[in-house]
């Protein structure tokens, strides 16, 4: 991930850079935050980390114990189905809004998050389609400028299993497919299109998760 956007504080860059760690499995469930080697490997004060931590502990991202210190959150396999449908609503609401707002920038720099996505399924590379679909979906949402409910969005990406779902078989091809419909319909404009694209694309991997989860 290249840290470093003009708009954002210096906790926001840390934030989103722990959110698409978190998102690719990067930061493995249960593992602990260590403010100081995150520090270090991003070039940054010990402040902005503890910072983007308590941000992310508010979303869910993450779980603040005395004792352990800041740890990444589980999902919880019971409420996943509800997040899903939560995720369906508000993700199409953003995506929706977006669709009109896309500059030509924009445009393009999904275009490359499309072809790196592309590379990385072809490679069989799990946790790069992780973060690039973290990447891809904070990009377009961005541009939709309803922070509260992007704010919202993010609460339910930390507690979805992205990282159990892209472990299934050929799934990281199917969810290249989809995100290839999806870009198609943004850069036609094409509402009903992105819509459709994005309910697939949303429920397809809890779909298949639910037919292959043996607890």
């Amino acid at each position: 991930m290249e840290f470093g956007v003009e708009h954002q504080t210096k906790e926001e860059r840390v934030a989103d850079y722990l959110r698409e760690g978190i998102i690719s499995g990067t930061f493995p469930r249960g593992s602990k935050l260590k403010q100081a080697q995150i520090a270090e490997m991003l070039g940054t004060s010990i402040t902005p980390v503890r910072e983007a931590i308590k941000l992310l502990e508010a979303e869910g991202f993450v779980n603040g114990t005395s004792h352990r210190g800041a740890v990444v959150a589980p999902f919880d396999i019971d409420a996943t189905e509800e997040i899903t449908d939560l995720r369906v609503t508000l993700e199409c609401k953003l995506g929706l809004r977006a669709v009109a707002r896309l500059s030509k920038k924009d445009i393009e720099t999904l275009q490359e998050l499309q072809e790196e996505f592309e590379a990385a399924a072809a490679r069989g590379d799990g946790e790069s389609v992780r973060s690039i679909n973290y990447r891809f979906h904070e990009t377009m949402y961005l541009v939709a400028d309803l922070p509260q409910t992007l704010r919202f969005v993010r609460t339910l990406w930390a507690r979805y299993p992205f990282d159990l779902i892209n472990k299934l078989g050929t799934r990281i091809e199917r969810a290249s497919a989809e995100h290839r419909e999806m870009l198609n319909a943004l850069i036609l404009r094409d509402e009903a299109a992105l819509l459709s694209a994005l309910r697939t694309h949303i429920r397809a991997g809890w779909d298949e998760f639910k037919a292959s989860y043996k607890p």
